[in-house]
């Protein structure tokens, strides 16, 4: 398969009380095009680091990043603007990247409006998205703290498809929610992925979700990849002390 992400010896240390420890310690792996790769670990592990990285959220030590073979580390201006076009990301609470002061409507348009689509386009294209994520039209007018966290979270995945992403990364994005809705959320993430083949990375703490959804699995402890592969040879024949223990602890 063609590789559209390859992540190659990252490291990030930050100091607590002056004290150093590696957040991200030499992490490397590659995503495919068309694939979802799911990233596991407990809180803390180095999962989110990662993708701020990946994002440009947070400034590695050392490593590199490529999408589709280009060096995207230390890209600026335009191509900064258009590595946010190819990857976007879904958080863990989604009223929280929604800005308060506005609709839920103009929250998913703004990235568009940003590239200069005009505001009746804009507009079309967001009803289409809305619509795409199983919402009414009538949650345009709505805003973040005005609907349930589901719905929320609906609208932040068509915000993310907004700018026509080759990868999107889920960042715990149905941790924060009830167990029937999770399900729809995956439901509906794998009904997206098939459909405008998208690359999705997926960072959880929850195996039994990546089981799943993701095609291969890594599983990352203190900083570290320490195991990776299809989803149900890792769940059923973990090799790690680590793999073993998140194993039971879900099953």
């Amino acid at each position: 398969m063609e590789k559209l992400l390859e992540v190659k010896g990252l490291k990030k240390t930050f100091y607590k009380k002056k004290i150093p420890f590696a957040a991200v310690d030499n992490v490397s792996f590659d995503l495919n095009k068309g694939e979802c790769l799911g990233l596991v670990g407990e809180s803390g592990c180095g999962k989110s680091t990662t993708a701020k990285i990946i994002t440009h959220l947070t400034v590695p030590d050392s490593g590199s990043v490529l999408l589709e073979g280009a060096e995207t580390l230390h890209v600026k201006g335009r191509q900064e603007r258009e590595l946010y076009r190819k990857v976007q990301m879904v958080f863990q609470t989604p009223q929280d990247s929604f800005d308060p002061r506005c609709s839920l409507g103009d929250g998913i348009m703004e990235s568009m409006r940003n590239q200069g689509m005009q505001k009746r386009r804009a507009e079309e294209r967001m009803y289409e998205l809305l619509c795409m994520v199983e919402l009414q039209r009538e949650f345009a007018s709505r805003y973040p703290h005005e609907v349930s966290g589901g719905q929320c979270q609906r609208a932040a995945i068509a915000r993310a498809l907004a700018p026509d992403p080759q990868l999107i990364i889920c960042d715990e994005a149905t941790s924060a929610l009830d167990v029937t809705v999770q399900a729809q959320i995956v439901e509906l993430l794998r009904k997206l992925q098939k459909e405008r083949e998208l690359s999705l990375l997926l960072i959880s703490h929850d195996l039994a979700l990546v089981q799943k959804l993701c095609d291969r699995v890594l599983v990352m402890y203190q900083g570290k990849i320490v195991e990776q592969g299809i989803p149900d040879e890792v769940i059923r024949h973990p090799k790690e002390e680590y793999t073993k223990m998140l194993v039971d602890s879900v099953f």
